[in-house]
């Protein structure tokens, strides 16, 4: 998709397929009281009767299209609600955005052009949000459907007033397509069935992506795994006819510090069965979307690349399939991580952390002092949270508000999930140091704790994103099927390292 930002004193001058606008509720009680923003005269004129009948109220993501509006020289003029003007966010702005995408795409619409609402964190944060959500609106999952249509938009136009900002809200475009491209990437390697990304295919995609934007990318297959002592990571791989791939990838800016150098480990099961503890058929499908943290992490490793902040950062991706055959391990097995820790397999469907707690180690032998890992690791914190907020659990106060802080830029939900000691307890083994599963109750904050043994003292912050790595149904501004969930996180998270020699 071709973005531009170009300088439009007069929106209403515009010659476009469709001009954009947001409306907001500028009412403090139960009655509508709608108004278009950015105001300008012959947009209000043009949409005057369709807000005095009421079919503009200024709800969230409401789109109203007028066609041939008066006075204008856009074809067609849509109208897309905000909520309420005095809560009205950059989030807001980034929903309102693809739905005002996701509109049009059905109407064969292929460009159109955004005014820049006023909004309270500035103009540069409106085209950001603009950007990044008109994006995200123009993927659809349908790849391999035969009578595949091509709804897609090829070109949105920001409308900018002009004056000194024209510079920063041109940095601030580049910016979000680079971080909306990278999402919708991660996206479609989610999306992938497992039969057409196999670790080995999954290693070979990320290596063209570390190829093409300049990053240094190295894989490493089953002898390498087992000469480097991976034994947890291996345990998962032995069952499959697959074979697994370890991505590594660095990005090593001229002029970063020599500390922080942050670890990015993603989980990059391509498909999960659950292995001898064999999962039940219904939904299993959906299985394939059990490597979307480490896809997480190749896309945000892509932003990275192109973004360029002054922070060393190492991207790992540990992939396999989970697979019961008479090689697959056992319940009652036990593995030796790569840390040297004994684990006790009870259950072969926990495999999520064992390969998390060799890629953890490795990021630390690499050298990292500062580590983030995305999974979609366990049902229960589907249980406690649904498909609204992704976990987060950290060892350490100060790389925690690094990932609050980069929160607020990336308007993903993640709720702080405990990890006390009497977690662990519940995952002690008899056998061995440790059980790979503490029973049903409090399943995600076991699994985390059980991580938190690999990262050990290093400061260290986890994302369960089982519940909303995946879109069940389809919402007025995004497509069901893969989120790219963390990806936005991720990149802010690194960004708030720049500076920070400790």
């Amino acid at each position: 998709m071709d973005t531009r930002l170009i300088i439009a004193a007069n929106p209403a001058e515009i010659e476009t397929e469709c001009l954009v606008v947001f409306s907001l509720d500028q009412s403090n009680n139960k009655e509508p009281k709608p108004a278009l923003n950015p105001k300008n005269p012959s947009i209000d004129a043009a949409a005057a009767e369709l807000v005095s009948s009421g079919e503009i109220s200024g709800k969230s993501n409401e789109a109203v299209l007028l066609h041939h509006p008066r006075g204008l020289k856009a074809k067609r003029l849509l109208v897309i609600g905000g909520g309420k003007a005095k809560s009205f966010s950059h989030l807001d702005l980034r929903k309102a955005a693809g739905a005002a995408l996701r509109a049009l795409k059905p109407r064969m619409i292929k460009s159109c052009a955004f005014t820049i609402p006023e909004l309270a964190t500035g103009s540069e944060d409106a085209v950001r949000s603009i950007v990044e959500g008109a994006y995200v609106a123009d993927f659809d999952p349908d790849t391999y459907r035969s009578d595949r249509k091509d709804f897609s938009m090829q070109a949105i136009t920001i409308l900018s007033p002009g004056g000194p900002e024209n510079d920063k809200l041109q940095r601030a475009l580049e910016q979000a397509r680079i971080i909306g491209e990278s999402q919708n990437f991660t996206r479609e390697l989610v999306n992938e069935p497992s039969n057409r990304l196999t670790p080995t295919m999954l290693a070979d995609r990320a290596k063209n992506m570390c190829e093409s934007v300049g990053l240094k990318c190295e894989i490493m297959g089953p002898d390498k795994i087992k000469e480097m002592k991976m034994g947890a990571f291996w345990s998962v791989a032995q069952g499959s006819d697959e074979e697994p791939r370890l991505i590594v990838m660095q990005y090593t800016p001229s002029g970063a510090p020599e500390k922080p150098v942050l670890g990015l480990v993603g989980k990059g099961i391509t498909f999960d069965t659950g292995g001898i503890s064999i999962k039940p058929a219904d939904g299993m499908e959906k299985m394939k979307y059990d490597m979307a943290g480490g896809a997480a992490m190749i896309g945000a490793m892509r932003a990275i690349a192109l973004l360029q902040p002054k922070v060393k950062v190492i991207g790992i991706v540990c992939a396999t399939e989970n697979m019961p055959s008479g090689k697959a391990q056992k319940p009652g097995d036990v593995q030796i991580a790569m840390s040297g820790k004994a684990i006790e397999i009870i259950n072969t469907d926990a495999e999520g952390r064992l390969v998390l707690a060799d890629g953890l180690h490795y990021a630390k032998t690499l050298g990292c002092t500062h580590l983030i890992d995305a999974a979609t690791l366990t049902g229960a914190c589907v249980v406690a949270l649904g498909g609204v907020n992704a976990g987060v659990f950290a060892n350490d106060e100060d790389i925690y508000q690094h990932f609050t802080r980069a929160l607020t830029r990336s308007g993903e939900k993640f709720w702080r999930l405990p990890l006390d000691p009497e977690y662990l307890d519940m995952i002690r083994s008899s056998i061995a140091d440790i059980m790979n599963t503490g029973g049903r109750w409090g399943g995600a904050s076991t699994a985390a704790v059980f991580l938190k043994e690999f990262a050990e003292d290093t400061p260290w912050v986890h994302l369960d994103i089982a519940g909303t790595a995946w879109i069940d149904d389809n919402k007025p501004w995004v497509a069901k099927g893969p989120s790219g969930i963390a990806v936005r996180s991720l990149v802010e998270f690194v960004k708030t390292f720049e500076g920070n020699s400790n």
